[in-house]
Formats: C-alpha cells, sequence, structure tokens
C-alpha cells in the first residue's frame, strides 16, 4: 500500500504544472505576454494529446488483457454502426478547433507591428549583428566578446570558459530595449540566410538577403537576456550570439543620450585623423589588434587563410604588389562581390582601416614598408581610381604621405530625357529596387513608396538632397559616396518620372554637384 501511495505521489508531481515549468526539458515562460501566451498553448496542447494518448492506450491495452483468447474471448461480429462513424469524426473536428483557436490568436498576435514605439533594424552578417535605431539615428555592430584563442582551445584553459554559463553568449555591445515599450524589428541579412532567436521573447525570425521580415516585442521585465543565430550560416555559425539588454526607460534615455555623444565623438576624432601622420609602430600595433579581431578567423592569425574559400594574404598579389594598394583598400572598405569577403567600411574608422591595411602588408614577410594613412583610406572610397595612390603617392615608413587634394575627374556633361531615364533606370534596379521595389511601391513605413510620394513628385532640391545625403534617422543612407553625379542626377530623374509620377523634371549632373 506505502508503495502504490508513493508511486501515486511521485506521478502526481511529475504532471503538476509547477513541475513541467520548472523542468529543463520544457518551454521557458518567457518573458513577454507573446511568449506566455506561447507556453500557455504549449502545455494545453501537450495536455490534450496526454489526455487522448491515455484514453486510445489505455483502452487498447484494456481490451488486450480483458479481452485475450486465454480468457477464452470470443470475437464480436458486427458492422460499422452510423453513429460511431459520426462520433469518431465529430469528436477530432472539435479537439481541432478547440486547439486551433488559441494558436490562430496567438500566430496573429505574433504577427502584429503596429503602434511600435521604437524601430530597430536588425541586420545578420558573417558572423555578427549589425542594429540600427531608425528614430535615434544610432546604429552598432554587435560581436562576440570570447577571444577566439579562448573557444579554439590554443589558450589550454578549460577551466574558466567551462564554468562560465554564458560561455560564447557574450557580445561586446548588446542590443538595448527600454521595458513596457513595442520594439517592431526589421530583420534582414547582408550576405546569407541567418536567424533572430531569443527565446525569452518569442522571437525567431530569418534575416534573408533582399528581403525585410519582421518582427516585435514587449518585455515585461528588465534584464539581460540572450539567444544566438538560428540558422545554419557558416563555418562561424556558433560564434553569433544576441544579447538583449532591457532597461527602464529613464536608463534607456540615458544610454541613447550616452550613444549620441559617443558617435559624436568618434566622428570628431575620425575627421582629426585624416590630418593625422601615424608612424609605422602605432600603425602595425592597432593593425594587428584589428585583424585578431575582425580577420584572423578567416585569413587566420599566420595570413595563410583556408583557400579557396578565403585565400592567403601572405606573399599574395593583393598585400604586397604596390599597383594593387589602392585595391587593397577598396577590397577592406566595400568588401568584394560573390565572395565571402564583406565590407568594413561600416564597422571600422579610417583609421582602423588603414591601421588593418597597413599590417596585411607588411606581417608575415610581406615586407612593403607601405604605411597606410586614415586621409589614403578616404582618398580611396571618395570615388578615386584604386591605383593611383600608389602610383602618384607612394606611402613608404620613410616618407610621409602626402594626402591627395585633387579628386579624380567628374563628368557634369547634361543629357537628354532619354538617356536619364535609361541610365536611371539601370541606377535604380542596382541601388535602390531592393528597398523601394521594382514598381515604386515600397514596403511601409521603414521604405515608403515612391510612386506618388511628395518627396519624388515634390521639391526637386529636397529630393536631390535626399539621394545625395540620405536622411539621418531612416533606413536612407546618402550614395554620394557609391554614386556619381550623373548616376544620381540619373536616378532621380527616373523617380521623377516613371510609375505615373510624370513630373517632366530633368536633373542634371551639374544639379547634383551644386
Amino acid at each position: 500500500m506505502k508503495r502504490r501511495n508513493l508511486g501515486w505521489l511521485l506521478l502526481g508531481s511529475l504532471l503538476s504544472s509547477s513541475a513541467w515549468a520548472e523542468s529543463q526539458l520544457n518551454l521557458t515562460k518567457g518573458v513577454t505576454d507573446v511568449s506566455q501566451n506561447v507556453y500557455e498553448l504549449h502545455m494545453l496542447v501537450m495536455w490534450i494529446c496526454t489526455v487522448i494518448g491515455v484514453v486510445v492506450f489505455g483502452a487498447m491495452f484494456w481490451s488486450m488483457i480483458f479481452h485475450r483468447k486465454s480468457k477464452g474471448a470470443k470475437p464480436a461480429s458486427f458492422h460499422e454502426s452510423t453513429k460511431v462513424e459520426i462520433l469518431w469524426t465529430a469528436i477530432p473536428i472539435l479537439i481541432l478547433i478547440g486547439m486551433a483557436w488559441p494558436a490562430t490568436t496567438t500566430l496573429i498576435d505574433m504577427e502584429d507591428n503596429s503602434n511600435s514605439d521604437i524601430t530597430v533594424q536588425v541586420t545578420g552578417s558573417q558572423w555578427k549583428w549589425h542594429y540600427k535605431y531608425f528614430d535615434q539615428g544610432i546604429e552598432f555592430y554587435s560581436v562576440l566578446s570570447t577571444p577566439k584563442s579562448q573557444f579554439d582551445n590554443r589558450d589550454g584553459d578549460n577551466g574558466e570558459k567551462w564554468s562560465n554559463e554564458n560561455y560564447l553568449l557574450e557580445v561586446d555591445k548588446p542590443l538595448v530595449i527600454p521595458v513596457n515599450r513595442k520594439v517592431r524589428f526589421l530583420i534582414t541579412s547582408d550576405d546569407v540566410i541567418h536567424s533572430w532567436w531569443v527565446p525569452a521573447f518569442a522571437v525567431k525570425q530569418d534575416a534573408n538577403p533582399g528581403f525585410i521580415n519582421e518582427a516585435w516585442t514587449k518585455v515585461n521585465e528588465p534584464g539581460i537576456y540572450r539567444g544566438q543565430c538560428a540558422e545554419l550560416c557558416g563555418k562561424d555559425h556558433g560564434y553569433m550570439p544576441i544579447v538583449v539588454d532591457v532597461r527602464s526607460e529613464v536608463d534607456y534615455e540615458l544610454w541613447v543620450n550616452e550613444q549620441k555623444i559617443a558617435m559624436t565623438k568618434a566622428a570628431e576624432a575620425e575627421a582629426q585623423s585624416l590630418t593625422a601622420k601615424l608612424p609605422m609602430e602605432e600603425l602595425m600595433a592597432l593593425g594587428e589588434q584589428t585583424y585578431a579581431a575582425h580577420c584572423a578567423a578567416c585569413h587566420q592569425p599566420t595570413g595563410l587563410g583556408l583557400p579557396p574559400a578565403f585565400p592567403a594574404l601572405k606573399g599574395s598579389e593583393l598585400a604586397t604588389a604596390p599597383s594593387k594598394l589602392g585595391e587593397h583598400i577598396d577590397v577592406v572598405f566595400n568588401g568584394r562581390s560573390g565572395t565571402g569577403m564583406q565590407g568594413y567600411g561600416k564597422q571600422l574608422s579610417l583609421k582602423e582601416i588603414a591601421a588593418v591595411v597597413t599590417y596585411e602588408r607588411n606581417a608575415w614577410d610581406n615586407n612593403t614598408g607601405q604605411a597606410v594613412q586614415p586621409a589614403d583610406v578616404k582618398f580611396i572610397v571618395d570615388g578615386t581610381d584604386g591605383a593611383s595612390i600608389s602610383d602618384a603617392t607612394p606611402v613608404v615608413e620613410e616618407a610621409a604621405v602626402e594626402t591627395p587634394v585633387a579628386a579624380a575627374e567628374v563628368n557634369l556633361d547634361d543629357l537628354s530625357m532619354d538617356e536619364l531615364m535609361s541610365k536611371g533606370e539601370e541606377v535604380y534596379n542596382a541601388s535602390c529596387a531592393a528597398c523601394h521595389q521594382a514598381s515604386g511601391a515600397g514596403m511601409p513605413p521603414a521604405f515608403p513608396a515612391l510612386k506618388g510620394s511628395p518627396i519624388a513628385t515634390g521639391d526637386v532640391n529636397a529630393h536631390i538632397s535626399m539621394v545625395v545625403d540620405g536622411k539621418p534617422g531612416t533606413a536612407m543612407m546618402g550614395f554620394a559616396a557609391q554614386l556619381s553625379p550623373q548616376e544620381m542626377a540619373a536616378v532621380i530623374t527616373y523617380e521623377r518620372n516613371a510609375w505615373g509620377n510624370s513630373t517632366g523634371d530633368m536633373v542634371q549632373a551639374k544639379d547634383v554637384a551644386k
């Protein structure tokens, strides 16, 4: 009797909701209303399935035990019953409706991105996350902070990392959001498919290159919440964590102000670096540090790479030929399409890019003697011929770099309307259609429509300014560093006359150059 009572006690404790909630094998309840709904839906369906399983298997085993042949049971001979047929069709339908109703309600809630207080663009790339706050003008990259020497066992110390419950789940800059405010996420990718997943929020959304997926959250409790990329996105997929720091509204506003001050200081430091001439020793030290943090995972600390996906830099023509210096800078800043090499222009300062290029051209016995300055990087990325820097102003340790003062010649010739429309359509499809769509319908509210919009049918000077300089606090970036005045003039003309806009405006390169 005691054993029977103990068995029932154990069974009851295992099946209790609190035991299931605390079990590591169960879903977590999370810290949002949606995550709570998902948990309750999961438990409801689990108990329905459990009851069905107990009834079905109970009837089966009871029949096998008490109606077996050894007990003299005779098989019954009967035909189907219409009433039974109706019952075992109706009951499953009612059960499915009972599960579908809360499931549908929860799914609708998960997709309702309306009335958000904050919008954050989340962009995945190998292997980090980029966060951009549309309403604050704040953006930054979030990268795994665990040293590579620790997670590939090169330091031989396993004790510390295994004792850290957040091993491989720490980043240098977490995403910061306020408590009790609806945050909308626009999720995309720079390269391959990623997946932004934070279990405590019940948010898991694919980041697809060329597409914008949406999600949202409203967190009820301040704290640190962690997640990971949930899509196999490459060799370092396991080193792409997500950390969200949920703060009180007061602390969040303080953080926003701190970020704006830091961005202002960074911009000032960037401007000052353009007139500085750094010694080789400082460039090499900063370059080695930058290379270890951002390049060594693919190109290896030895510079030997992992061919063919990640070519060697040691002894390579790109990193040793004087005539390739401009191309080398351009590849580090803008990346190389069609390969695994991404651009670091948005992630690193001009000083860091100059330093890492200097390091790559002088480490591992490359020994070119070239010391690249931030002004040289600025000179290349502003649209100058990539090879001219090495030909016109060789940069070597013994000779300081003279900052180039003249840009390449710019074509300001006028074009006819047909030429502008043809060239504009080509530029639009290459640079604008991914966000504003080929039809000009956009993807509001992040990427507003151009068809019939005030910006494309109103003041032409405002339209030019938008394309040239972008619009702070939105996803609209300036194209002055990517397109020539003639290309910008053409695409503006196209936008003002395509899709029925028909303003008749012809914008020329000289209008943009003003």
